[in-house]
């Protein structure tokens, strides 16, 4: 504490004009508070890290230090004489006066201003922020928040100063560490001429430890001030306390003394009524326990009457309900001891019963004449076995059903190929003995009528399965919906019990050696008549909780039972005593609702063998499109009516059907691409004639619909093919192959109208078939393979015109074929569309190829031509005559085959290569543009040229621009 004040004696200015003093945050303006000096300078102080920095008195007491000036403060901080502590360290020492006193400036010290300290100023900032960046990253090892703390508390900081020996709970000056810690005196030594010193030194411990005393003195006087009114306020309650416990005792002797008096008069006779009255219920208790004995006796008849009824739930209540009053009611009775392993034997006999009476009801139920009739076989009988095989948790009882289902569709399927073979007279049964040899020596109408059949039998089969399981599921749901109920009721009752233990508090009981008799009050009693048990009553019976007269069963063994319906309308009655959780029930309805998936995929599996066993001998791949396409649809049905019935989706079936499709695409593939082949291959690559059957097939695609039209025989026969195939209002000169791809085209297209699932695998035979024309066309045709093929003599430029516009023919039906399949794919199957793309890109890229060796044939006449050009008359020169002739002769040949704006370009592009060449020669005799007689010439035979060319028909008003043949000046 008084290390707090500075005890300099030359005040410091706190202005803020003091250029020396630093800015800081007020937090920080606080020095640490240090503690009194050591005399010894091994003993702790306040702060450990300040013991190497204070001085010692021991050592230092001849020279005068900055610490001696607060070696009294205490004297001065606790000075009797002043009326008041004022908080000004010179105003306690020197007076009042002191600070009103001004301080006269000094003549002899120059006055300092900021600007004295500029150059110090310039280089202590670096210094100072380097100083307070290391101040942030690195944590003072003094707390300074601690210290602040200390200041503002005077009595926390005073205590602070005292040594921690002191506080010590086994502080003892008769332990000599102890004595020597607060007395250190191997310090002193009375030899030599330091007794100055030694006194000094023991002064000034002394003044220490009274310092010591003052402190503590001070703080327990501070304490027993704020506490003083409370502790004489205990002391005086002491007294009043101890005079109410005396008057308690006495009141409470007195009240004993009247109670056993009380006790004596008063209850001594009705503890002897109430024993009594327990007496009669205990010889009550006996006479139902004998009635109940008697009962239980009959168990063993009764059960084997009801067993005879097929009764399996009502003795099953009876066997449960006899076991638990044996082990309850008549537990240790001697005549019983065999009775509970004889039920046991026996409830294991009702078991292999109920289960052999299920696996027989299965099999009738599921091997009735398959007729148009879904009604459920005695559902009274089902319902009581499921009962009772729920009731003993005989939860795989479902699997003896599945295993019937099984069964059953082999025989469906045996029962129909039996029936089928004894109608056809063809099949000799003696000859051919086995089933499946019969069934292939059926046709196919046979066998698809046949094949109808056995989906029709198994569509009953499985609406017949469907209400059987229905009907065991719903008595599970009701058993579920029971325990369900049964909770709630006993939520409600729990709730029930706690209101009424209210009421049950305020029932009295008496006790007679730590036994309760409140069933007394059964009889009548008063129930009040007595609270306390008398010590002096006689001991009673063990057994002294008796029954209300007239009970002959266990209450425990008392079955709640309620009505249920079935879907059906059988009224059954549920017990309590169905012990299955909610989780087995769900898991046993969902395992019966996978029993009837199952049986779907049984008929389905059943149904792909028989289908299998017929495909052996390639029947199925050798049917044709209206045959495949007609048991497609059928096995489509039959596929859908199932997942109708049983709600899922099975897949057997489905994939026996896509794999067939599949043998189905690739024959349908092969026999078409092969025709395809052989047309191509005799293809002469002449203009054919459009039959009119061909014509309306044209016209029922441009409706947007595709579809092969039916043919109308007399219809045909009246009209004549014509030459030009119109498609929407173009003339296509095509040739006969064509005609027919694009019949097999709409074959396709049709195909996969009949059969969704093969859309797919059409489209890739179909884009395969495509880019086989395109190709074998090509070589054919730009390849001049169809020389050695069908023995032509050359490929004319007629070939070529045909064949581009066959391509295009093509190309105009691939968009529409391309939305064809679009809108029956799948939406994340719309990648393989990129295949029409590239066969159109393809076909284009064949198209410019073919116009490409148009231009080419009459470029190389060009050079052959022009190269032996000889500007001389006569006008016009013999080389123009030609060359007009064979313009001519490319005009006649294309004309008819390309439409006007494909031969415009056509032309245009060898009127372009026919001025390439012409400027050549004409650079190569030096004729220019000059007006000179050469010019003439060559004018008069351009323009000679450029007559002809426009007379051609459809290219009159065709720009030639015949002045790019000059050359231009520079």
């Amino acid at each position: 504490m008084a290390s707090s004040h500075s005890s300099s004696p030359v005040p410091q200015s706190n202005s803020s004009d003091a250029f020396f003093k630093k800015e800081v945050d007020a937090t920080k303006r606080f020095r640490p508070v240090q503690s009194l000096p050591d005399v010894c300078p091994k003993e702790p102080t306040g702060n450990p890290n300040n013991l190497d920095d204070s001085p010692s008195l021991v050592v230092d007491q001849q020279r005068w230090t900055i610490y001696h000036s607060k070696v009294n403060l205490p004297a001065a901080l606790n000075d009797p004489r002043l009326a008041k502590r004022e908080s000004d360290f010179f105003t306690k020492t020197w007076g009042v006066d002191f600070v009103d006193t001004e301080v006269t400036p000094s003549f002899y010290l120059p006055q300092i201003t900021k600007e004295h300290f500029a150059l110090y100023q310039q280089e202590i900032t670096p210094r100072e922020k380097v100083h307070e960046r290391c101040k942030n990253i690195c944590t003072p090892k003094d707390t300074f928040g601690r210290t602040l703390l200390h200041t503002h508390d005077k009595s926390r900081t005073d205590l602070e100063q005292v040594p921690k020996i002191f506080m010590k709970p086994d502080f003892a000056l008769e332990d000599s560490l102890t004595f020597n810690a607060v007395l250190p005196w191997s310090h002193f030594s009375t030899a030599g001429g330091k007794g100055n010193r030694d006194a000094a030194s023991s002064k000034l411990l002394q003044e220490k430890l009274s310092h010591y005393l003052d402190i503590v003195e001070v703080n327990i006087a501070h304490q027993i001030s704020l506490r003083s009114e409370a502790f004489f306020h205990a002391m005086t309650s002491q007294h009043e306390l101890q005079d109410y416990l005396r008057k308690t005792s006495q009141a409470v002797k007195l009240l004993r003394e009247k109670i056993s008096k009380i006790d004596k008069v008063m209850c001594e006779g009705s503890l002897r009524v109430l024993r009594l009255s327990l007496t009669r219920n205990n010889c009550i208790k006996a006479y139902n326990k004998l009635k109940l004995m008697a009962t239980v006796h009959q168990t063993q008849p009764t059960v084997q009457l009801l067993l005879s009824t097929s009764e399996y739930v009502g003795a099953l209540d009876l066997i449960a309900t006899t076991q638990e009053v044996l082990q309850q009611e008549l537990q240790g009775i001697h005549s019983f001891r065999h009775l509970g392993s004889q039920l046991c034997e026996l409830e294991k006999l009702i078991d292999k019963m109920m289960i052999a009476e299920f696996s027989t009801y299965a099999r009738n139920d599921l091997n009735r004449p398959l007729e148009d009739d879904c009604q459920i076989l005695e559902e009274e009988r089902l319902v009581s076995l499921v009962f009772g095989l729920l009731k003993q948790r005989k939860l795989n009882f479902y699997e003896i059903y599945g295993d019937e289902m099984i069964n059953t569709a082999k025989n469906i399927i045996k029962q129909c190929v039996v029936d089928t073979v004894s109608q056809i007279e063809e099949i000799d049964t003696e000859v051919v003995v086995k089933l499946a040899d019969q069934m292939r020596m059926m046709n196919f109408p046979q066998w698809f009528d046949l094949l109808k059949n056995i989906f029709s039998k198994f569509t009953i089969f499985l609406k017949r399965v469907k209400a059987t399981l229905n009907t065991i599921r719903s008595v599970v749901f009701l058993v579920l919906d029971k325990n369900q109920k049964t909770r709630e009721l006993e939520d409600t009752l729990q709730k029930s019990s706690a209101k009424e233990s209210v009421v049950d508090s305020e029932v009295a009981y008496l006790t007679h050696e730590g036994m309760f008799i409140s069933d007394a009050f059964g009889e009548g009693e008063p129930a009040a008549a007595a609270r306390n048990g008398s010590p002096n009553s006689e001991p009673c019976s063990s057994d002294s909780v008796s029954e209300p007269e007239g009970t002959t069963d266990s209450s425990s063994s008392k079955e709640h039972t309620s009505s249920s319906v079935t879907p059906g309308g059988v009224e059954m009655m549920i017990g309590e005593d169905m012990k299955l959780t909610d989780l087995e029930l769900v898991r046993l309805a969902n395992n019966i609702q996978e029993l009837l998936y199952n049986a779907s995929d049984i008929c389905h599996d059943r149904s792909v063998k028989f289908l299998m066993a017929r495909a052996k001998d390639g029947f199925l791949e050798k049917l044709n499109s209206n045959e495949f396409v007609t048991l497609s649809r059928l096995m489509e049905g039959f596929i859908l009516d199932t997942e109708q019935i049983c709600g899922r989706k099975s897949m057997s079936l489905r994939g026996a059907l896509q794999s067939q499709a599949n043998k189905f695409v690739n024959r349908f593939h092969e026999e078409r691409k092969t025709k395809l082949s052989l047309l191509l291959d005799n293809e002469r690559w002449k203009q054919a004639e459009v039959p009119a059957e061909f014509q309306d097939l044209v016209d029922s695609v441009s409706d947007g619909r595709i579809s092969l039209p039916e043919k109308k025989p007399t219809a045909t026969e009246e009209r004549k093919p014509a030459e030009f195939l119109i498609v929407e209002g173009q003339k296509y000169a095509t040739v006969g192959t064509v005609l027919l791809l694009i019949r097999i085209i709409l074959e396709y297209c049709q195909c996969v109208d009949n059969i969704p699932s093969i859309t797919t695998d059409m489209l890739t035979r179909l884009s395969d078939l495509l880019k086989y024309f395109n190709s074998r066309s090509c070589q054919l045709v730009l390849g001049a393979g169809a020389l050695q093929v069908v023995g032509l003599k050359t490929i004319t430029t007629k070939n070529l015109a045909l064949s581009s516009r066959c391509l295009q023919l093509i190309v105009h039906y691939i968009p529409i074929i391309r939305a064809h399949f679009e809108a029956r794919l799948q939406p994340k199957q719309f990648s393989m569309l990129r295949h029409f793309d590239h066969i159109t890109k393809d076909y284009h890229d064949h198209i410019a190829e073919i116009s490409a060796k148009l231009v080419a044939i009459m470029d190389s006449l060009f050079d052959k031509l022009l190269s032996k050009y000889e500007v001389k008359a006569p006008v016009p020169s013999a080389c123009f005559r030609n060359i007009c002739k064979q313009m001519a002769k490319m005009h006649e040949a294309i004309y008819d085959l390309l439409p006007e704006e494909q031969t415009q370009m056509l032309f245009l592009r060898i009127n372009a290569s026919y001025k390439l060449h012409l400027k050549r020669q004409l650079a190569h005799l030096n004729v220019v543009n000059d007006g000179g007689p050469l010019n003439g010439l060559v004018t008069s035979d351009v323009a000679f040229y450029t007559g002809n060319l426009q007379a051609l028909k459809g290219l009159n008003n065709l720009d030639l621009n015949m002045a790019e043949i000059w050359e231009q000046k520079r």
